[in-house]
């Protein structure tokens, strides 16, 4: 038994009602009723958290639960283009809260495809589950993660960087990664760059505590990037167009699918169908001030 984690504030209230609707479609019926949710909110309204509880339920999911909580207060943004302190909260789940042996955390900018389950099945005793991340797979090698420690640490230079995204934790490993995030904030500022991932990574190089999980679990949407340029192809070592593989799809970056600046690629199309009918549907129940981007209802 599972629960999957998200945390919420107000700006990803829609798509986070997309990325819970995609999980119910990865599952049967009969799969979603051991499956319990469980959602940390920062700014979340009461109005808002009743609608994900009752949008919860009628998708069929066993267990939903919420906890309004503020982030570590080591915690601070570094690279705050367009991302929430909120993305600190996941490292607040507890065993108290969660209640259930593991505890898959999901970011809300993903459409699920599948069961993102499978990998829970291989991972060892000791180890939290991780995809390492496409744009910067390794320390001091693309994206600036991780500032001054593969020249600090030459040995560390190469080790695998991994995207925070998409993290399989045991809940009895939720304790020592917030601590272990917690010490990396304050004795590793420094070498902070991109915020809790960065500060994650930190601890991870030194407790090793980590599974790498299959990339199709946490497959990066590339087309938004090629529109814009070429940089990633000389990033990526693969096709950027849609991955049919890919069990999750990860719109990383500034340029989110639910905005209407964000290019029409093939799977921000798929996203698009995805969240009017996710609006379709929570209108359906009566909350009628959800509307996708644009006004499209």
């Amino acid at each position: 038994m599972y629960a999957i984690g998200l945390c919420i504030d107000e700006r990803y209230m829609l798509p986070a009602l997309a990325t819970v609707s995609s999980l119910a479609n990865g599952l049967a019926p009969r799969e979603r009723k051991e499956v319990a949710l469980r959602v940390l909110a920062l700014d979340l309204t009461a109005a808002h958290a009743v609608t994900l509880a009752q949008f919860a339920r009628r998708l069929g999911f066993g267990s939903f639960d919420i906890r309004w909580c503020a982030p570590s207060a080591a915690s601070r943004l570094v690279d705050a283009e367009y991302i929430s302190i909120t993305t600190y909260l996941r490292f607040q789940f507890t065993p108290a809260f969660v209640r259930r042996p593991y505890l898959i955390y999901v970011d809300s900018d993903v459409l699920a495809r599948g069961d993102l389950s499978v990998p829970l099945h291989d991972l060892p005793d000791g180890q939290m589950g991780a995809v390492q991340d496409e744009f910067i797979p390794q320390v001091g090698g693309t994206g600036h993660a991780l500032p001054g420690v593969a020249e600090r640490w030459p040995q560390l230079r190469e080790r695998v960087y991994f995207n925070a995204g998409m993290l399989w934790m045991p809940v009895a490993m939720l304790a020592s990664i917030r601590a272990g995030v917690e010490q990396a904030l304050v004795r590793g500022r420094r070498h902070i760059l991109h915020n809790d991932q960065d500060a994650l990574n930190l601890w991870l190089l030194s407790s090793q505590a980590v599974c790498p999980v299959n990339a199709v679990f946490n497959r990066f949407e590339l087309g938004r990037f090629w529109e814009r340029g070429n940089w990633v192809r000389r990033v990526v070592d693969r096709p950027v167009r849609s991955d049919p593989d890919a069990v999750l799809v990860h719109f990383v970056g500034p340029e989110k699918p639910w905005l209407a600046n964000c290019p029409a690629t093939e799977d921000v199309r798929e996203y698009r169908a995805h969240l009017r009918a996710t609006v379709r549907h929570v209108n359906g129940m009566g909350e009628l001030g959800i509307e996708a981007a644009g006004g499209a209802r």
